[in-house]
């Protein structure tokens, strides 16, 4: 499916970010259907800056919300404060 997704977007590698029913989000570089019996593998991108991020993941098909696949990264930014409404 991740091939027929790059192929059909023109892009090498799509993101692939995985959402837990906990609310913990992976970027993802690899999922394998090991051990079976209802877990993967799923394996970790490495973020820069962030050392306490596992390398790999093995958890229970039931706890995924949600895969999303992307051509590109999304920019997050993180806002503080608050927006003063328009003059």
């Amino acid at each position: 499916m991740l091939a027929a997704f790059a192929e059909e977007h023109g892009v090498e590698s799509p993101v692939v970010e995985l959402e837990l029913v906990d609310g913990a989000r992976f970027v993802l570089s690899k999922i394998e259907p090991e051990p079976g019996y209802g877990m993967v593998t799923v394996s970790v991108r490495a973020d820069d800056g962030d050392d306490d991020a596992p390398d790999a993941l093995i958890i229970p098909l039931g706890s995924i919300r949600r895969l999303e696949v992307r051509k590109a990264p999304e920019a997050r930014v993180a806002s503080f404060g608050f927006n003063l409404p328009a003059a």
